[in-house]
């Protein structure tokens, strides 16, 4: 019989290196920048205007940490008006952009065509100036005996404007509407530019299907584009209301002491009362407030995929 011949032994399997350390930590890296940008300019604020509304004290003999929370009561007792105004105005801003942005964002996306990088430039136009200059120059706009008074006088929508109580007389300064008209031109842009983004994110073969099932325009609106904008819709009525409902650069300029919004309140009690409890209490009310409320509007609004 033939001597069998054994296999050479099979080579040992290449032992797998472990991954190195390093490049598991290149993350981590990467963020930490982001991360103490955020503790010391976002958390480290927070946490001192937290210890200054408990504290008690004068600006002379110096604020110490009592656990006064009963300044957070007393300032929204004082000041609730200041609160419900803020909250109205934004709103109101709000829906004045969301009616002005929406055709203009939809104009943009499906039927500017050549122009649409000239409209954008238009858009973000107001940027390119002080916001302040921009809030100053509604003053011109808005002046008593300037064309834009005189139109709606001569339109009698002053009459209107005076039985809703957002004009007095004759005036549009000085009055809410004049308040409005200033937050929805300097909020605009936050309003049409997320829903332009999310407006070209639509597959326009949607529309075209829904020609083909005999679908009115009107029909395809409500029922393909609108729904399918929503992240737009959500993602710019907050970057509107939130920042509308904590200014006071409008209300300074534009209003008068009837139309003071919560900004103005706490910009006063920072720098002219001198009252830093009271102030800071203010901030977290504010910001406690307009954190429920986008919570509720977020959950009710059906999306969470924002632009």
């Amino acid at each position: 019989m033939a001597a069998v011949t054994e296999a050479p032994p099979l080579a040992p399997a290449p032992e797998k290196k472990p991954p190195r350390k390093r490049g598991r930590l290149v993350p981590y890296w990467l963020l930490l920048p982001g991360i103490l940008w955020l503790i010391v300019f976002f958390a480290l604020p927070m946490i001192y205007q937290a210890s200054t509304s408990v504290q008690t004290g004068s600006l002379e003999g110096g604020y110490k940490v009592t656990w006064h929370f009963a300044t957070y009561w007393d300032a929204l007792s004082q000041y609730w008006p200041q609160f419900v105004r803020s909250v109205l105005y934004a709103a109101a801003a709000t829906v004045l952009c969301l009616l002005l942005g929406y055709p203009l964002a939809y104009l943009i996306a499906f039927r500017a065509g050549r122009w649409r990088n000239l409209i954008m430039i238009l858009v973000i136009a107001p940027f390119f100036t002080s916001f302040l200059i921009r809030t100053l120059a509604w003053k011109t706009i808005l002046a008593d005996n300037g064309p834009v008074v005189h139109t709606l006088h001569s339109l009698h929508v002053l009459d209107l404007t005076n039985w809703l109580g957002w004009t007095a007389g004759d005036r549009v300064l000085a009055t809410p509407l004049a308040v409005v008209c200033g937050l929805t031109y300097n909020f605009l842009p936050f309003m049409i530019l997320p829903l332009y983004t999310s407006l070209e994110r639509i597959d326009g073969r949607l529309h075209e299907a829904a020609g083909d099932l005999y679908a009115k325009p009107f029909t395809t609106f409500r029922k393909v584009t609108f729904p399918l904008s929503m992240p737009g819709v959500v993602s710019g009525t907050l970057l509107t209301f939130i920042p509308a409902a904590g200014d006071y650069v409008n209300a300074d300029l534009l209003g008068s002491t009837d139309t003071r919004m919560v900004g103005n309140v706490i910009q006063t009690q920072f720098l002219r009362i001198l009252d830093y409890p009271t102030a800071a209490a203010l901030s977290f009310i504010l910001m406690a407030a307009i954190l429920v409320m986008v919570t509720i509007y977020i959950r009710k609004s059906g999306t969470e995929d924002l632009v």
